[in-house]
């Protein structure tokens, strides 16, 4: 490989290798191009067999798990949920995600969401009881034709090897298995911030849970790998039967087309930000209430927007502002983005106002207001301790609803109005697949549905085929057809049964 060689992909576009990629380079190695942005992704050997052996042990899992009772599926769930529960066990897991919060903060990157809790561990432990105490789905039947003389069922199935990219959050990392609930096996990389207390989980809790419960080896692989490569290299991977990416945008995007491109069937978990709109017929207490529940921590359904109609702004944009306040009391402070319409109704004293924002890199010194522009409504903000968002004046709701189909990545949106036809109406017209009356963080699978879920899809590269934004355990399967026939004679041209020589 030498730089400046053209790459063609994509029938009619060329990338050029740079002389960075070139040096790098070596025999074994491969090279993927991104079809979308033709970014050429070097994948050194190592991390492909890493990747392609983890896949490959999946698989042959998979071939397995037909021999395998849902009795001792769900001997597994329960038996993962008491490894966690044990303090011994725990506190190998606990010492491991120490080291990496540490290593983190040292590297400035974010821990929010790194960092264990015994919040975060109740929930791990609930969800994975959740899918122990689910009804099995394996064999399922969910319809039966009848015919003269025969008859048909649509049969759930498990679909196969689950590939699953997620960012440092330990508890995702319990969710992932929730696949193996409907028969299915999974690999699974994650962010490298928490791979350290990925390896003692599985050290721990994950591999002694499937060995006591007599699942194949290989039924839960963990990518071993802290290179984005080794993530790369498995989408990449024919074996997969869905590929799950969940985490930062432009990251998710790359891997889904990567996926794509090897023919796998995808299921994205990027882009976030929750709306809330407000019109006319606005409770100003419950408006109130919902600002301030739905910005308690950053996540993908924490209020990102808030469009209030004009009619209303000289009374709400102050509840609004108060709403945040107390939500910056809770956290460290708050940080707002405000469109031209809406700069009359901020305090002049708030719209000069300095102070200290908590960003990744620790607290800086950054203006509390700044201007926002239309093309900016849609942009996440992505927060750590101190709150921000977006404040936008709007005619109308249905103003604000084609903002939102517009610029939002159509995920989660709420309006708050008094009018049930004012919500029907907004039912209709936003292009969203969770919409609320209230605050937004109640989109999440295991809270919502008692589901633990391994992501929240958006609606920003399209609706989605025969299935809900929440991607949870139970559905990932598909559907086997099974003929029951009762009468020989059955012949599509009507001939009768010859005697048997």
């Amino acid at each position: 490989m030498t730089p400046g060689q053209a790459i063609v992909y994509g029938g009619d576009r060329v990338a050029h290798v740079s002389p960075e990629l070139a040096a790098a380079f070596r025999a074994g190695d491969r090279l993927l191009v991104a079809p979308d942005t033709g970014t050429l992704l070097h994948i050194p050997a190592r991390e492909h067999q890493i990747a392609s052996e983890a896949v490959a042990r999946a698989r042959a899992a998979f071939g397995r798990m037909g021999e395998v009772s849902d009795a001792a599926i769900t001997a597994f769930f329960d038996a993962f949920a008491a490894n966690l529960e044990d303090e011994a066990r725990w506190a190998e897991i606990a010492a491991a995600n120490a080291a990496d919060v540490e290593s983190a903060r040292a590297r400035g990157r974010s821990t929010t969401r790194l960092q264990v809790s015994d919040a975060m561990r109740r929930d791990m432990v609930s969800g994975l009881r959740a899918w122990r105490d689910a009804e099995a789905s394996r064999g399922r039947v969910l319809e039966r034709v009848e015919h003269p003389g025969w008859s048909v069922e649509q049969v759930m199935a498990p679909l196969g090897v689950v590939g699953f990219v997620f960012e440092g959050r330990p508890n995702v990392f319990a969710d992932a298995t929730g696949v193996l609930r409907a028969g299915n096996t999974v690999v699974f990389r994650i962010g490298s911030d928490a791979l350290g207390t990925a390896r003692a989980i599985v050290k721990a809790a994950l591999d002694p849970a499937l060995a006591a419960a007599g699942l194949p080896e290989g039924s839960a692989v963990l990518i071993d790998s802290a290179a984005h490569a080794a993530g790369w290299a498995m989408f990449a991977d024919s074996g997969l039967a869905l590929a799950v990416a969940r985490g930062s945008g432009p990251a998710v995007s790359q891997l889904g087309s990567i996926a794509r491109q090897a023919g796998t069937p995808v299921s994205l978990h990027g882009t976030g930000g929750a709306w809330m709109v407000v019109d006319e017929t606005a409770d100003a207490d419950r408006f109130f209430a919902a600002a301030y529940h739905s910005l308690d921590r950053k996540v993908c359904n924490t209020l990102n927007t808030c469009c209030i109609v004009a009619s209303r702004a000289g009374e709400l944009v102050p509840v609004f502002l108060a709403a945040l306040q107390r939500a910056g009391e809770r956290r460290k402070g708050f940080k707002l983005h405000v469109g031209d319409t809406a700069l009359p109704y901020i305090p002049e004293t708030l719209r000069s106002a300095h102070g200290p924002i908590v960003r990744a890199e620790g607290p800086v010194e950054e203006p509390l207001v700044e201007p926002l522009s239309p093309d900016q409504l849609g942009h996440e903000w992505e927060w750590e301790e101190t709150p921000e968002v977006s404040l936008y004046i709007v005619d109308s709701a249905t103003h604000a609803a084609g903002l939102f189909n517009a610029y939002s990545p159509r995920f989660t949106v709420s309006l708050i109005a008094a009018d049930p036809e004012a919500h029907a109406r907004f039912f209709e017209a936003v292009d969203a697949p969770f919409v609320g009356d209230g605050f937004t963080r109640w989109v999440d699978g295991q809270y919502a549905l008692n589901k633990p879920e391994l992501g929240l899809s958006n609606w920003e590269n399209g609706r989605l085929f025969a299935r809900g934004g929440v991607l949870a355990g139970d559905g990932v399967f598909t559907v086997r057809a099974r003929v029951r026939q009762t009468d020989l004679d059955l012949d599509r041209a009507g001939a009768p049964t010859p005697a048997r020589p």
